[in-house]
């Protein structure tokens, strides 16, 4: 964790939150001063993780395919600490091994539904009330596989290559109201997602380490940080852009 407190007073409501990657958001944004709305569709996770986050964190249910949900989710966080400083879209839904040929239709809108017009969604609600804020930080979590194609993983892929582009064009609209739009995409991470492939983590890390330069897959924590960075002041100066925290798999 950090000493540093970069975030200190501001509001951050983060989607899919209830664990995984979503969950080391909250807990790195609480360590950094941030109060935190931690918005998932799975009510009960996300309360057990307010608990032990404390009274600078918030739960709310939000089913981000839904606009009226969208819309409560990102009232609620103006009702309970008075402003939104910054969104971190990380909701996705599971994915299915498929090819366009075999892919369900259901399956594809499912996962394009959550992922990106997820994004769409909370960003409707949100940009007005981060403007209204002075301005702040929006946050998507992204994927290398936005960026390189990996084998019957179509709606995945899909998804996360038009939350990236997304990214840029809501960078370009939203300058003026001093809100800065950036994704992340990280490579394989040691979240709950990877079970349904795996035994295990090490298992999961045997199996997907060596495609990363570094030789392993990434910790939650370590996705949490490159979010704290973006949601600082320290990337005052980045808008715009897809940070990669992948382990240089995207190199190869």
């Amino acid at each position: 964790m950090t000493d540093m407190r970069r975030l200190e007073g501001k509001v951050i409501l983060i989607t899919g939150a209830a664990s995984g990657i979503g969950a080391a958001i909250a807990h790195r944004c609480v360590a950094e001063g941030a109060r935190v709305v931690c918005a998932d569709y799975d009510i009960e996770p996300a309360t057990k993780l307010v608990d032990a986050l404390g009274s600078s964190a918030a739960a709310c249910r939000c089913d981000v395919t839904n606009i009226e949900s969208a819309k409560s989710a990102v009232d609620f966080a103006e009702q309970k600490f008075g402003r939104l400083d910054g969104l971190v879209h990380n909701a996705a839904a599971p994915s299915t091994s498929a090819t366009v040929v075999d892919l369900d239709e259901s399956a594809w809108r499912n996962e394009i539904d959550v992922g990106l017009t997820g994004a769409f969604l909370m960003s409707k609600f949100a940009v007005p009330l981060i403007a209204a804020s002075g301005g702040g930080s929006i946050v998507f979590i992204g994927s290398q596989f936005g960026r390189v194609a990996t084998t019957r993983a179509v709606a995945y892929c899909a998804a996360k290559a038009g939350l990236i582009h997304l990214a840029k064009a809501m960078a370009v609209d939203h300058a003026p109201d001093k809100i800065r739009v950036n994704s992340l995409s990280p490579g394989a991470v040691a979240t709950t997602r990877l079970l349904r492939r795996f035994a295990d983590f090490e298992a999961a890390n045997a199996g997907l380490g060596p495609a990363h330069l570094l030789g392993r897959i990434a910790e939650p924590d370590e996705i949490a940080a490159a979010a704290a960075f973006l949601l600082s002041s320290d990337a005052s100066f980045v808008t715009g852009s897809d940070m990669l925290v992948d382990g240089g798999y995207a190199t190869r």
